[in-house]
This record gives C-alpha cells, structure tokens and sequence, in this order.
C-alpha cells in the first residue's frame, strides 16, 4: 500500500483539475487568436471529461468560469465556440447538466437506456407524439422549444409543456442531441446527424460503460476515494471497486481519508516532483475541484455549499460565493455582483488573513474585473472586519 500524504494529495487534485502548472499559461493563453484560444478550451474539456451547466450567471455562466480559472482571460465568445462549433461536443447528464466530448457519447449507453426503460423521468410520461417531433426536426433542422409551442404551460420554471417534456425525454433515450446553446436556450437536433456513425451506437454494456467512465472520473481526480471517482460521473460508488484495476488505478493511503485510488499518471508526477506553478483565480462552486463538497472540505478544509436558492436573510456567504485559490489553497470567499461597469465584492470571508492571503485576494478580483470588463472595484463587507483595511489597500495598490 502506498501511503501518500494529504499535502501530495492536495497537490495532485489541483494538478489533474487543471489548476496547476497549466500549458499554456494563463498570460499566454489570454493573448492568444480566437482560434488557438477555442482550442485550448477544447482541450480543456477533453481533460476534464465534463464541464458542469447552470443558470445562474453573476461574473459570467459557470462553463465559462471553468475555462477563465485555468487560463485567465480568455474571450468568452471563444469558449463558446470551442464548446458549441463542430459537432466537438454534447449536453447531457453527467455529474449534473454537462458539457462532454463527443468521443464520450458511447460511454453514457447506459444512462439512456436506463431512462429508456423506466419509461418517463421527472415530469410523466411524454403525452406528444414522438414520430411527429422527430420528423419535424428532421424536416426542419434543428429547433429550440420555441418552435414547438415554448417551454412552459404555467409561469414555473418547472411547469414543462408537452413540447419539453417530450424534447427532453427524447435527449434523455439520444434520439435527438443538444447540438448547441443560443442565448441559453438548448438547440434539440438528431442523434443521427450529429453524432459520428463511428460513435453512435448503444452496444457498449453497463459494466462497459462504467469501466469507461470510472477511469475517466479517476483522471481528472488524480487521487480519489470511492466517492470522488465516482461523483465525476454519478455512478454507483461499487462500480469503482469493480473497476479500479481495469482502469489502472493503485490502492493508496492517505491520513484521514478513506480507502482511495491513484492513477498511474499522478503517483508518476508525485514521485518526478511535481511542479508547482500555482493559479490564483476565482473559482465557480460548480468547479470540478470543489463541486464534491466533501472532498473539498478534506482536502481544503473548507465546508461550502451553494446559497443561491437559500432565503436572503439565511445566507452566511452569499448568493453565488465563490472560493478563492491561491498558493494551492482555498484563502477565501467572495460574493460578486456586476454593477454598471463596478465589480462589487458584496462579501468577502477571509479564511487566513495573512498578508499572502490578502493580496491573492485582491489579485483575483482585479483579473476577474479585467475579464468582464469592469473598470472599478467595491468592497462592501469583509468577514473578520479587521481584514478589511488590509484588503481594501491590496485593492488600492493594483
């Protein structure tokens, strides 16, 4: 058994999440064409194997954030053309709503299928007729909901239409495909038309399809318990045991963890040394580094959940707060607003309030203000208060 200790593990996590030593570097990556930058994103996502999807946009979309967290300023109308252009990449359930590459459409066989039996998912049994929405679509081209009637009967957001409902059950079984998102909204086509014929086929079996996807959920753990492995994807924790010496992965211990793997690839980079090359940036809660809250508070130290659908008066950290990464550490978290061309930080709670501390802080503000175009900053509250004076100079000093 080899025994790893948790700042090694710590030191992998942000390494295989992509925050570490990235190439190229956000200086060069931020002044990079268009072009190269949609395929760094690209690659980005073909490292990561998902990029998470919300509705909640504070700085930008948080498939956007994904991408500026590992390569800074990058323009987000390229990273929407490296996840929407060329048939590069798909909609579906993954560890939520994700963006995934295409070359991983066999792998979720599985998941349609299972959705294929059970008949229905959250909103009843489609009542439209199927054939009809296929064929329309196929006439058509593709559509958004829209153009079928809209996508609510009431004024809930959960209040589907017929028209959704069947859209959606239809995506769910891959008979039709979200080929894109336009000003949000999904953009249904078919499976057959986009999706290459090399890949579009459900032969692959469960235990298959799980193989395929816990090394793939291990990749982009580096080291894992049971729990984060299989998170990536929402797979059943058993499925990891079953496949964990297929994928290559090594028992190994660390203090304080239970039972979890390595990959080849991580114990090669801990053993050579790995670099450290450190990024400081505002992270997305949806972020693949901490969007399993236990696995980041065991390794970080830091219990966080999201309080955006929390009562106002409720929140402790705020709408959308979003940690801080600096020196391989989670220093803080900032609740942002954009307010005319002002980003203002509505609160920020200091988890160290050493002077590193501080200026990673306000270095992330002022990149995150750069990138979406603010040219001032406002702090309103900060949590000790005796932070406040340190940080708001930090701020003052560029």
């Amino acid at each position: 058994m080899i025994e790893l200790a948790p700042d090694d593990a710590r030191r992998a996590a942000l390494r295989f999440a992509g925050l570490l030593a990235t190439a190229p570097s956000p200086a060069v990556a931020s002044k990079a064409s268009a072009w190269r930058q949609s395929s760094i994103v690209r690659s980005m996502l073909g490292s990561l194997g998902a990029v998470q999807l919300d509705t909640i946009s504070v700085l930008a979309r948080s498939h956007e954030l994904i991408a500026y967290a590992r390569y800074g300023a990058v323009r987000r109308t390229a990273i929407e053309h490296a996840y929407w252009s060329d048939a590069h990449a798909f909609e579906y359930w993954s560890h939520a709503a994700c963006i995934l590459p295409m070359e991983s459409w066999p792998h979720f066989a599985f998941r349609r299928r299972h959705y294929l039996r059970k008949g229905e998912r959250w909103h009843g049994v489609p009542r439209q007729d199927l054939a009809a929405l296929l064929g329309t679509i196929r006439d058509s081209g593709p559509i958004t909901t829209s153009d079928v009637g809209g996508a609510k009967r009431g004024s809930e957001w959960w209040d589907w239409s017929d028209s959704k409902i069947a859209l959606e059950w239809l995506l769910d079984i891959g008979e039709i495909v979200v080929s894109q998102r336009v000003g949000w909204r999904r953009t249904y086509d078919l499976a057959e038309r986009v999706v290459p014929d090399a890949l579009r086929h459900d032969d692959v079996t469960d235990d298959e399809c799980h193989a395929a996807l816990v090394a793939a959920g291990a990749q982009v753990m580096g080291v894992g318990t049971a729990g984060d492995i299989a998170d990536v994807h929402r797979l059943p924790k058993a499925a990891v045991a079953r496949h964990a010496e297929e994928a290559g992965l090594v028992p190994v211990s660390v203090p304080g963890w239970p039972a979890a793997w390595a990959t080849q690839e991580a114990l090669g980079w801990l053993s050579a040394g790995g670099r450290d090359r450190h990024r400081t940036t505002l992270l997305s809660p949806f972020d693949p580094l901490v969007w399993y809250r236990e696995r980041m508070e065991r390794i970080f130290g830091m219990e966080h959940r999201l309080e955006a659908y929390t009562p106002a008066h409720k929140r402790v950290h705020g709408y959308f707060a979003m940690p801080v990464l600096h020196q391989g550490r989670l220093v803080a978290r900032v609740d942002p607003k954009r307010d005319g061309s002002t980003l203002v930080a509505r609160r920020v709670t200091m988890e160290s309030t050493s002077g590193r501390a501080v200026a990673g802080v306000a270095a992330a503000l002022h990149e995150a203000a750069t990138w979406v175009g603010s040219t001032t900053i406002a702090v309103e509250r900060v949590v000790p208060a005796s932070a406040a004076t340190s940080l708001r100079s930090a701020l003052d000093r560029g």
